[in-house]
């Protein structure tokens, strides 16, 4: 516990460091162009998509019509736009996190290696490709989960469980290889995992619900549409700014985690050598056995 609270409180500083906020700089710009892009070219197309997919259910025009008559029509508008940003916000999540750990952890980690970790030996256990390969694979087993378990997220309690699960499930795969590949063999990558699983796995979870928290922003920008080239922007920074911290908060713990861990082995007695062999004489070989 002292080791995690230890890394939270460096990590939420080191936020404020001037490198950190300039690193954050250039992935805000890539998504928030990408982002306005998409929506300029498409947002149209996927509104008329889901008014068309709506039509065709019975109980969404009942709803409709029961809408009408209370006199919340204003609401019927608005539930297309609600289900595109719905069924958007996982994917920018995702892109938002793979951003951080491409263009801002290698930078954020040489600055806390350099910083407090300077002695600690790199044994490079990993590598970029081997890295990215992670990151692929565990993206679309987290797209695989997020497809499968929309039906749950219809029941109020578990929408507030699942999808951070799944994000959180999603940082701690991605982060831990990339700020451990450096600096710690395969060998002692996979003992601190070991050591430490539940830890990191709760870490993850911890910044899944961190990164649920632009969902308010971008409900907001459902409802005032006028204000959505301003809030869009806002949303994708928290994204950012989150995982960065996840970023710098898994650096410290795992390097710290690496650091106690090779203090540990070179403390531990060296093992015993094995027993010499008895000595033996060439005339006894020749002796049958008692």
């Amino acid at each position: 516990m002292k080791l995690l609270l230890d890394s939270f409180w460096r990590a939420a500083a080191y936020c404020l460091h001037p490198r950190v906020i300039a690193l954050s700089v250039l992935p805000l710009v890539l998504m928030v162009v990408a982002a306005l892009g998409l929506g300029y070219l498409f947002w149209d197309a996927a509104i008329d998509a889901v008014n068309g997919t709506l039509a065709d259910w019975s109980l969404v025009t009942m709803l409709f019509e029961w809408l009408d008559r209370f006199g919340m029509s204003g609401l019927k508008s608005a539930l297309a736009p609600l289900i595109v940003v719905f069924l958007a916000t996982p994917v920018i999540v995702i892109v938002a996190l793979l951003c951080v750990a491409l263009l801002m952890t290698p930078s954020m980690l040489h600055l806390v290696a350099e910083r407090r970790f300077a002695s600690l030996e790199r044994k490079r256990g990993g590598s970029m490709w081997m890295g990215a390969l992670v990151s692929l694979l565990a993206t679309l087993v987290a797209l695989l989960a997020l497809v499968i378990s929309v039906p749950l997220w219809l029941v109020p309690p578990l929408v507030l469980v699942i999808p951070p699960l799944i994000w959180g499930w999603l940082t701690y795969r991605v982060l831990v290889y990339d700020v451990l590949s450096e600096h710690a063999s395969r060998d002692e990558r996979l003992e601190i995992v070991r050591r430490h699983r539940p830890t990191l796995l709760a870490m993850g979870v911890l910044t899944g619900y961190l990164g649920a928290a632009p969902g308010l922003v971008w409900a907001s920008g459902v409802m005032f549409v006028a204000l959505a080239p301003v809030l869009v922007p806002v949303a994708i920074w928290i994204y950012t700014l989150v995982f960065a911290f996840a970023a710098l908060w898994f650096a410290h713990f795992t390097l710290s985690a690496l650091e106690a861990l090779r203090t540990e082995a070179a403390a531990a007695p060296p093992p015993a050598p094995p027993p010499a062999p008895l000595p033996t004489h060439p005339d006894l070989e020749l002796l049958p056995p008692p």
